[in-house]
């Protein structure tokens, strides 16, 4: 069967039709068992990342990681599920309990809405929005809105503090990332995820925009909070920041959704620059675009633990220095350099099309450690230069005891 999944939905279409059900509202039905399955699958995805990241930073640290429960530990993941579900569930003295209690649900749901638009092969998508970017930024700014109410609602100063470096932190990363995202998009001359995947058909836009690419994947680890810009979870300085009070199956909800977020941008990623779904075959055989598609998410996913795990937290100033000074005028250049480029380009081979551009990202980026070079060099000889002491003024001398 080449494509089950429009087996499947011409099925339905058979079966309640046979019902005597109205065309509209099998419309709604398959609309509402597709979401309903879409979400039971990632949710069950999110249980295995437990697993995978676990067994991965074992791996970094030389450890064996969950080996106990199950073949290679796999069992330990529903061990845990069970445990937070039995926990007791406390609330604070003084917090919001309306407010308090949506944190967390709204944290995990606004990640969920995130896989409406993205596709997972040509016949598996939730909605094809022409604005599917658009879309990407404004829900997953939702996702930063529930770890604003928990540190606000927990009446807890750590947590408060937590929250408001994330609005620091988002306030920040935003600039970069949205201006990185209008690089496929101009490409692509569409802001639809589905239009974006199906434009790469000859080449990979991770071929033409790699600085766009590596901007884009810097700017969703600080969006996702994770090392090394774990500012708003730093335990040596505020315990546990935004879910310190948080406990039971809702400090669950946070956890599953920061490890959900991170697939997802890796999947939004893996989509804008690495050509999504394609792949030999996909066409033909969508089950097999699904495994290309996650075996890029994966990849990406991978990629972020390996900077989580290896790189120290940086400092808040160093964290803000890092993307007004560096990030957003770099982003800059490369949609200037894009938009001007692409529209002189306008009908040359495709293949000189992607050597002018791959050499225009080339020469950015050797300009880029030119001035990096340049300012550390500087740098370090303001900290070599040896400064002077600073010697008490003399005491006057008396006329008398002259």
């Amino acid at each position: 069967m080449g494509d089950p999944i429009t087996a499947i939905s011409l099925w339905l279409d058979g079966l309640l039709a046979g019902w005597g059900l109205a065309p509209a509202l099998i419309i709604v039905i398959k609309a509402l068992l597709g979401v309903g399955a879409l979400a039971t699958a990632v949710l069950l995805v999110d249980i295995f990342l437990v697993w995978v990241e676990r067994k991965v930073v074992a791996r970094f640290q030389d450890r064996l990681g969950p080996n106990r429960l199950g073949p290679f530990g796999l069992i330990q993941p529903f061990a845990d599920v069970i445990k937070l579900l039995i926990k007791e569930d406390i609330t604070p003295v003084g917090a919001d309990r309306i407010v308090y209690n949506l944190a967390p649900i709204m944290a995990l749901a606004t990640v969920l809405l995130l896989w409406a638009v993205i596709p997972l092969a040509p016949t598996v998508v939730g909605t094809d929005v022409n604005v599917g970017v658009l879309y990407i930024v404004g829900v997953g700014a939702l996702g930063t809105l529930g770890i604003i109410m928990a540190g606000w609602a927990s009446n807890n100063k750590y947590a408060l503090i937590g929250a408001f470096r994330t609005v620091a932190q988002m306030v920040s990363y935003e600039v970069p990332m949205v201006i990185a995202l209008l690089v496929p998009v101009l490409l692509a001359r569409s802001m639809g995820i589905n239009s974006i995947v199906n434009a790469q058909d000859s080449y990979w836009f991770i071929l033409v925009a790699p600085i766009a690419f590596l901007l884009t994947l810097i700017t969703s680890i600080a969006e996702l909070g994770r090392a090394p810009f774990d500012l708003v979870e730093a335990e040596s300085e505020i315990v546990a920041g935004f879910h310190i009070e948080y406990t039971g199956m809702k400090f669950g909800l946070f956890y599953a959704g920061e490890l959900l977020h991170a697939l997802t941008l890796s999947g939004i990623v893996a989509s804008l620059f690495l050509g999504g779904w394609r792949g030999p075959g996909a066409e033909s055989f969508p089950l097999l675009g699904i495994v290309y598609f996650f075996a890029k998410a994966f990849f990406l996913y991978w990629v972020i633990m390996w900077v989580k795990y290896s790189l120290p937290r940086i400092r808040i100033d160093q964290m803000l220095n890092l993307n007004w000074k560096f990030l957003t005028p770099l982003s800059l250049v490369v949609l200037v350099v894009t938009a001007l480029l692409d529209k002189a380009l306008v009908g040359v081979q495709p293949w000189v099309y992607v050597l002018v551009l791959l050499a225009a990202n080339l020469v950015i980026a050797w300009v880029t450690l030119q001035i990096l070079r340049s300012r550390a060099r500087k740098e370090r000889q303001r900290v070599a230069e040896p400064r002077p002491i600073a010697r008490p003024p003399a005491a006057p001398v008396s006329s008398q005891g002259a």
